[in-house]
């Protein structure tokens, strides 16, 4: 199990968007990175195709799982992850308030 699933808010620690927050849309697990709408934006300058204009477009690159931390929904505070097996079941649970993730 990973510690981290898409829709999960999060908060990057490092980095130039530190003290960003965000929902998770994709997680590149091969790579260890997480995509983040919003964060980590960079320019890319594009020549004119068939199908697209030219311009400066904005990219949304994908952030190191080490830079960022999840955001706790009932406690409201940025926290570590830990796990709990009950009846080999594996879940999530919050590091701070021991509550468990969805």
């Amino acid at each position: 199990m990973y510690k981290f699933k898409i829709s999960d808010e999060i908060v990057v620690t490092s980095g130039r968007d530190k003290g960003k927050r965000g929902k998770i849309e994709k997680i590149l697990k091969k790579e260890a990175k997480v995509v983040v709408p919003q964060i980590n934006v960079y320019k890319r300058h594009r020549k004119a195709t068939r199908n697209q204009a030219s311009g400066i477009y904005d990219v949304t690159r994908p952030i190191p799982v080490a830079s960022i931390a999840i955001i706790c929904p009932k406690c409201s505070k940025q926290t570590r992850i830990g796990f709990e097996i009950e009846n080999n079941k594996k879940y999530r649970i919050c590091k701070k308030c021991k509550g468990r993730l969805p």
